[in-house]
């Protein structure tokens, strides 16, 4: 995949290591936790990079993407996520898919509400591993 611009990042931290962290992304986000491949619809995955980096990527008519979960320690305790967007929207109908999706807030709600399932995943059941 080329490389693709920069569009924003949000961050949240979790109070839990970076180890319950990594298992806390893949539940969130895999169908099938113990298989980083079996993402939704529209993503495939590009990296599990355990317990640091978790990236998946996609494409269709309106836009190429990647979202990029990086996990650090976070000085004050727990781990610091943080979910990078990297995207491309051609043409004029890319234009406008992106003020849809970027523009109108969407993208930002969706983004949070995933590291919040992700911190609340990495809470409710820190000793589960997958």
């Amino acid at each position: 995949m080329e490389r693709l611009p920069y569009i924003d990042e949000y961050a949240i931290t979790v109070a839990a290591d970076r180890e319950t962290t990594w298992h806390a992304v893949l539940r969130t986000m895999c169908r099938n936790p113990k298989d980083p491949e079996t993402l939704p619809f529209g993503f495939i995955l590009d990296a599990a990079e355990q317990p640091d980096r978790f990236a998946c990527k996609g494409r269709h008519w309106f836009s190429v993407y990647k979202l990029v979960f990086l996990l650090a320690d976070d000085p004050a305790g727990g781990t610091r996520v943080t979910a990078q967007t990297w995207a491309a929207f051609p043409g004029v109908k890319g234009k406008i898919y992106r003020a849809l999706v970027i523009g109108s807030g969407g993208h930002r709600i969706v983004v949070r509400n995933m590291l919040r399932r992700i911190a609340a995943q990495s809470i409710s059941d820190p000793t589960k591993r997958v």
